[in-house]
């Protein structure tokens, strides 16, 4: 009997032992416009501040308008490099298409393919030269210029003291003339500052 009651409280204590090491854990859905900030860090909050603020600005510029209806048609832009010069790791593919979808939605202005897409569809082109028959094949020398190019960057700036800290984005956005170099529009926002406290060491 006591060898059975000894098995029964070792038995009892490693399951305690094991529920104590277990964590809580979870996931929960949240409506996609939820503003949340764990970390300080850029996030997908940012990105919507930031992308709304910037092609309002853009879409409204009136140089923007000028050269638009000098050409007498809905303009044709490329997007380019947004360069990513912050002191964190920041996915500035999601700027540059979050603000192409939303131009591109407006029918303000129309967009050509570039970086690997680009090269992807010229290569596809050259494949069907020799392969395809002449009358599906996809012609040389037919793709659309473009008239101006979306390029920007995000940087930011960190000041501390103690266990305080905060952190200020900056996003700036320009368009060009891909013809004559001339910048039509430029803007940055600033918005984005977050004030971080970090929880202090216990000795």
């Amino acid at each position: 009997m006591k060898r059975y009651t000894g098995v029964a409280l070792i038995t009892l204590a490693l399951l305690t032992a094991l529920s104590a090491c277990k964590t809580a854990s979870g996931v929960s859905r949240v409506d996609s416009s939820t503003q949340t900030d764990l970390s300080g860090y850029w996030n997908d909050t940012d990105v919507r501040i930031v992308c709304d603020s910037l092609i309002s600005a853009c879409l409204d510029s009136p140089r923007v308008a000028q050269e638009s209806a000098k050409k007498g048609r809905t303009p044709v832009i490329l997007i380019g490099q947004f360069k990513n010069d912050s002191d964190e790791h920041i996915d500035t593919s999601i700027i540059s298409k979050t603000m192409e979808v939303a131009i591109f939605n407006s029918g303000k202005a129309d967009f050509v393919a570039g970086g690997d897409t680009r090269t992807e569809l010229r290569q596809e082109r050259q494949e069907q030269q020799g392969n395809a028959s002449e009358g599906t094949a996809a012609s040389l020398g037919n793709e659309t210029g473009a008239d101006f190019l979306l390029t920007g960057t995000v940087k930011t700036i960190i000041d501390r003291a103690g266990n305080t800290s905060t952190r200020t984005y900056y996003v700036s956005a320009e368009l060009s003339n891909i013809e004559t170099n001339a910048r039509l529009w430029m803007d940055q926002n600033s918005e984005i500052k977050k004030l971080i406290k970090q929880a202090k060491n216990k000795l």
